[in-house]
């Protein structure tokens, strides 16, 4: 039954929030190729805004061999490694962000996911979807990675802010330590001695190892958000997909747009606002009022009043992203690493519908 306060429209990320995170298969190639753990998604945040993931995410450059050479000189960068060897790596500070490749639908996106340290049941009781076939017989859970993780922000590592979302979908901000609680860099003759030789990455089959294992759909939110879609449509809010992608090339197994299914989650929504179509990325406003544009235009076409960005939920894994959209006047709920259900939970508060079977609700009471 809905609530007073039911809204007009929900808006998803896709990446970490209706699909599996690929942060699995970054640290399964760090650990198999004995690459430093946080290597790879630290070099691919800090050449943000114009690195060659970001530049694909807007739709700039074409998945290509110029593409796959980029990607491998931004992972090969010597002044990130002395950076990364000396304050990041130095540093007790634990991030609150993890860097999180995502993808969907001709479309992929690296993005933050939460790290939460507080200890968790066993995240078992998903709904019953088909389990993605596990790739390595070492890899490490969901919880504990987002336990263990130490990953910069590939947006802005500048931010020092990360929004939490709450039961009335607010949302609190806290304070990162400053710079000035973080040790002083190693001096250029201690880097010299100690820094090891930059690892050898193969930028490709690590992209492509990271999109296979984000094929599948979350266990928990991508059933509740087939929930919703099942409803008549004067009885649910305006299903959208607002996310960071990039476009595969043509003909590539990985575009479902010619043959969608139930699996795909980019056929369950009324509007779907991709990065690499629009030219923009959050967290940009631009690309959430856009959003907000196509949602009030298709509600209008129905006869509606029209939607604001006070009518919206939005679920995502980025604080940042999370902020930009309370900024806006949005209500939020951030999907944590290893937990999605919580989110689920968050989101039939919101709407006042049940959007969890029976065993889940269960297992998670």
């Amino acid at each position: 039954m809905a609530t007073s306060k039911f809204p007009k429209a929900i808006l998803f990320d896709i990446g970490g929030v209706c699909v599996l995170s690929p942060l699995e298969a970054i640290a399964t190639y760090e650990n198999k190729n004995s690459i430093p753990s946080d290597w790879i998604n630290y070099a691919i945040s800090r050449t943000a805004p114009d690195g060659f993931w970001q530049r694909l995410e807007r739709g700039e450059i074409r998945m290509d061999g110029d593409f796959f050479r980029g990607f491998n000189a931004d992972l090969r960068n010597e002044k990130l490694w002395k950076q990364f060897h000396g304050s990041f790596r130095n540093s007790k500070k634990k991030l609150k962000d993890v860097a999180n490749p995502t993808q969907l639908d001709g479309h992929v996106s690296l993005k933050a996911e939460a790290a939460d340290s507080k200890p968790t049941d066993q995240d078992r009781g998903a709904q019953q979807l088909p389990k993605p076939q596990d790739e390595s017989p070492a890899r490490p859970s969901l919880s504990k990675l987002a336990q263990d993780t130490t990953i910069g922000d590939p947006v802005s590592l500048e931010s020092e802010d990360v929004a939490q979302s709450s039961p009335n979908g607010s949302a609190s901000t806290t304070e990162e330590s400053k710079s000035s609680s973080s040790p002083s860099p190693p001096d250029a003759t201690s880097t010299l001695i100690s820094l090891p030789p930059l690892p050898d990455i193969d930028g490709e089959a690590l992209f492509w190892s990271m999109m296979a294992h984000s094929r599948s759909p979350d266990p928990y939110v991508f059933p509740a958000l087939m929930q919703l879609r099942k409803l008549p449509t004067k009885e649910r809010p305006i299903l959208a997909a607002l996310s960071n992608t990039v476009i595969f090339p043509s003909g590539h197994p990985y575009n479902r747009l010619n043959d969608p299914s139930e699996s795909d989650p980019r056929g369950q929504f009324d509007v779907f606002v991709a990065s690499a179509e629009v030219g923009l990325r959050k967290p940009d406003p631009k690309i959430y009022k856009l959003a907000v544009e196509k949602l009030d235009k298709l509600d209008k076409e129905k006869g509606g009043s029209g939607v604001k960005a006070e009518d919206c939920v939005f679920l995502d894994d980025i604080g940042e992203n999370l902020k930009t959209a309370q900024g806006l006047g949005m209500k939020t709920i951030r999907v944590v690493l290893g937990k999605t259900w919580r989110a689920v939970k968050e989101l039939e508060q919101a709407t006042g519908l049940s959007l969890m079977d029976e065993r889940t609700r269960r297992s998670k009471l």
